[in-house]
């Protein structure tokens, strides 16, 4: 499933053709994603102008001059393709299959954006004013200002559950998945099964310095392309290739050559050198 830099990274790709634009014509090519479409869906966002595109989590958040916002998840091989001009630097030829094109967005000005999923696990959501919604609640952004280590001590206290798994609590910060979770432990030399609530002043402090860092690196390099994820335009991310433990069983460590382990935590697999991470 593409993680936070995935999705940053296809924000950034799809806010010049959106951002300030007005829809003009919504085509819908299926009743339903992961879930059904909300009812008069097209209609209630043809003639909208998209005030901001922004992310939230691992959702991208589409603010229309109604008041209304259209929430927008991937899932597990959901894209979007933009008609048209190409952006990026490492552009490939995309190869979705128009088949599987649900959803065209049409702006004012010609351009499209379509939503591609050949699994659809994604879905979209149109929320009103006011409504509440399934991302109330959730913790801080880790980019954010409001992720810190005092904050995240707060949180983690008194927890038992391994740290590894604490992260990918949305409770507790949004939007963190399990290859970034990985690597951050491991730059911060954190074991992935210590308990949550028993990190150090100076580890919590190291670690949340090294969640940005790793995240801020993968955005740069366009993210993690694992199976089906691309760019909005279609261009690979790049960021796996600099992965110190994520995917590597039995490669050596890129610090001390000690063998990459995996383990299974909360029904995801786990990487860790077991020098380096105490």
């Amino acid at each position: 499933m593409p993680e936070l830099p995935e999705v940053e990274t296809v924000r950034r790709g799809l806010a010049p053709i959106l951002e300030g634009r007005r829809i003009a014509r919504v085509q819908l090519n299926r009743p339903d994603l992961r879930f059904p479409f909300p009812d008069d869906f097209a209609a209630r966002i043809e003639g909208q102008r998209v005030e901001r595109l922004s992310r939230r989590a691992k959702f991208l958040q589409a603010d229309l001059a109604s008041g209304e916002r259209l929430f927008m998840h991937l899932g597990m091989s959901g894209r979007f393709v933009l008609g048209g001009e190409q952006l990026g630097d490492f552009t490939h030829a995309h190869d979705a299959d128009p088949k599987h094109h649900h959803v065209v967005f049409t702006t004012e000005d010609g351009n499209t954006v379509t939503y591609n999923d050949p699994r659809r696990f994604g879905f979209m959501e149109l929320v009103s004013a006011g409504q509440p919604y399934r991302l109330d609640g959730i913790g801080p952004e880790p980019l954010g200002n409001d992720f810190h280590a005092p904050g995240l001590r707060a949180a983690l206290k008194g927890k038992k559950t391994p740290i590894k798994v604490a992260l990918l609590d949305q409770r507790i910060v949004a939007g963190l998945g399990n290859i970034y979770v990985c690597e951050a432990l491991h730059r911060a030399g954190i074991s992935p099964g210590r308990g949550a609530g028993r990190l150090k002043v100076a580890e919590t402090e190291v670690l949340v310095r090294h969640t940005k860092d790793v995240l801020t690196e993968a955005i740069a390099a366009g993210g993690s392309s694992l199976r089906d994820h691309r760019q909005a335009d279609g261009a690979l991310g790049y960021f796996q290739k600099a992965h110190l433990v994520y995917g590597r069983e039995g490669e050596p460590c890129r610090t001390c050559d000690t063998p990459i382990r995996r383990r299974v935590q909360g029904g995801r697999s786990t990487f860790y050198c077991r020098s380096c991470q105490r």
